[in-house]
C-alpha cells in the first residue's frame, strides 16, 4: 500500500466517522480534538494515522467501516502501518 492510498483510506474513515454522531464524538473524546480541529488537521499524516489507530482500537466501528467501504480490516492495519512509518 502506498502512502497516498493509506491517506485516502484514512480520509474515508474520517468521513465515515463524521457521518455518525456517535463515531465522531467517540473519536473526539479519544483524541482530545474537536470537529474543527479534525477538519483543520485532516491532511496531517499524524492525524490520519491516529484516526486509523482509533478504528483499530474500536472493533465495532472498525467492522462497520470495513463493511461500509467494502474493504478487508487488514487494509486498515496496513494503512496505519504505512502512515506510522514513512
Amino acid at each position: 500500500m502506498t502512502t497516498a492510498e493509506a491517506e485516502i483510506l484514512a480520509l474515508k474513515a474520517l468521513a465515515f466517522l463524521a457521518n455518525s454522531e456517535d463515531g465522531l464524538n467517540r473519536l473526539c473524546n479519544a483524541s482530545g480534538l474537536n470537529a474543527g480541529d479534525l477538519r483543520a488537521q485532516a491532511g496531517e499524516p499524524e492525524t490520519l494515522a491516529a484516526i486509523l489507530d482509533f478504528l483499530l482500537q474500536n472493533e465495532e466501528l472498525l467492522v462497520a467501516f470495513c463493511d461500509d467501504a467494502t474493504i478487508d480490516p487488514r487494509a486498515v492495519h496496513r494503512a496505519a502501518y504505512r502512515l506510522a512509518t514513512p
